[in-house]
């Protein structure tokens, strides 16, 4: 989840104003770039609790120790609540959980390199505070009540307000871990057709990176319980948006859903104000009941554009949000599945007459269908795994074609072997954490931590 954006407080007096915001994410091709972000699970070497904020091994400690690297810190009411360096950020999630957001990048090579001594950096200062991280979707062994929570504003009003809305929206915020990637679009009719194939396909995305079977200390009959916990989050802001692939679909479109979206806050001045369910609109027109009098300003509505959790989202760019988080072979394979699909007019064209004529009900029986059971999940007169089989080979063709080599001449498709894998035995991560298990673990979800632990 985001920190404050940083936008200009220019206030809105248009709805113009709000499409043109939109409009302005428009990038010729050259200019393109692949922004990834994944969150983690911190948890104490000694008996794998979560750490809390405060103390000696605290969240706050880690992020201080890695200003070492060059991160400046990021403080609200004194404390360290984030990093930034080189356009890059390190945030805290709810829990805990500790977030990545790269750099916009011009290579996979590059996100993936970045990714990786994101993790070195954090391992080191982990090892000395005597803490671990792992990516998976949910966490594994601990109940809600016995996470921790970061003191940061915007969180204590949506703690609040979550459970008005959903039974799983707190789980939401303190027990799941994603990796997604942020992708530019040339024009408004590039955006509508990247929103439409990469929304149809986000199932297959949660499909192949599936990994999120366990809910304290048990399995949980799901392939990724992250992404069912979606499904009854708060649906005011969440699910596949149908209206995406009506006819007239385009900025204006998704301006009106965004300001039927309700409201969580107004930063304003340092302080949170909440106004938790209350209209974007009314804000427009100086009605909003925390702020009465006054109007909406361009970073108000950077905010607002944050706190809808559709399974794609648009901002200034299209965040890809359908999956699990994972290990690093993962993190990098996320941003290639999706570069691969949308970066190239070929391949770009070929996933779109992979979708194009799935209908209403068969996008929302997918992405209903896929977290509980994966690549199993019958679809027409086969499985999602041969969808997720012909998504791929469409991925990799296109990475090819992108030729983005590094210095040994390899291109962007070696990031997608991990996922070749999966199709090629039908097996998604939590299939094989399943066995293990069932297995050698013997029943006991303790083994998870060290085994996967980055």
């Amino acid at each position: 989840m985001s920190s404050p954006s940083h936008v200009a407080e220019t206030p809105i007096t248009d709805r113009n104003e709000l499409v043109a915001t939109l409009a302005s994410g428009e990038k010729p091709q050259a200019q393109w770039r692949i922004g990834t972000e994944h969150e983690k699970f911190g948890f104490r070497l000694d008996d794998l609790r979560p750490p809390t904020f405060d103390g000696d091994r605290g969240i706050e400690a880690l992020l201080n120790g890695l200003t070492r690297f060059g991160w400046d810190p990021v403080q609200e009411d004194g404390r360290t609540i984030a990093l930034l360096r080189d356009n890059a950020s390190v945030t805290l999630e709810p829990a805990g959980q500790l977030e990545l957001s790269g750099a916009a990048v011009e290579t996979i090579h590059q996100t993936c390199v970045e990714t990786g001594t994101h993790l070195n950096e954090v391992a080191q200062v982990a090892g000395e505070l005597q803490l671990g991280f792992l990516g998976m979707g949910f966490q594994p062994k601990w109940p809600r009540d016995e996470m921790p929570w970061m003191p940061k504003g915007r969180y204590k009003i949506m703690r609040e307000y979550m459970p008005k809305v959903g039974t799983l929206g707190l789980d939401m915020m303190t027990r799941t871990c994603t990796v997604q990637v942020n992708l530019d679009y040339a024009t408004e009719a590039d955006m509508v057709k990247k929103f439409r194939v990469s929304l149809a396909l986000q199932p297959i995305a949660t499909a192949l990176f599936a990994d999120s079977p366990f809910t304290e200390g048990a399995p949980n009959g799901y392939q990724s319980y992250r992404s069912h916990i979606w499904t009854d989050t708060d649906n005011d802001r969440t699910g596949m948006l149908d209206f995406v692939f009506e006819d007239g679909f385009g900025y204006e479109r998704y301006v009106d859903y965004l300001l039927d979206v309700p409201m969580y806050f107004s930063y304003r001045e340092g302080k949170y104000h909440d106004a938790s369910g209350q209209s974007f609109r009314d804000f427009m027109v100086g009605k909003l009941p925390v702020l009465p009098g006054q109007l909406p300003t361009l970073r108000d509505w950077s905010d607002h554009m944050t706190t809808a959790f559709p399974e794609v989202r648009l901002k200034k760019y299209l965040e890809m949000r359908g999956a699990d988080a994972g290990p690093w072979s993962r993190l990098c394979a996320l941003p290639a599945f999706w570069v691969g699909l949308l970066y190239d007019d070929a391949a770009l064209d070929a996933a779109w007459d992979l979708v194009r004529d799935f209908s209403l009900v068969e996008r929302n029986v997918l992405r209903d269908g896929v977290p509980r059971h994966g690549l199993k999940l019958p679809f027409r007169n086969g499985t999602v795994l041969d969808l997720s089989r012909e998504a791929l080979k469409i991925a990799v063709a296109g990475l090819k074609r992108r030729a983005a080599r590094n210095a040994d001449g390899q291109d962007e498709s070696k990031f997608l072997e991990v996922l070749q894998e999966i199709v090629d035995s039908g097996l998604t991560p939590a299939d094989r954490k399943l066995a293990l298990f069932h297995g050698e673990w013997g029943g006991n979800i303790d083994p998870v931590f060290k085994e996967f632990a980055y």
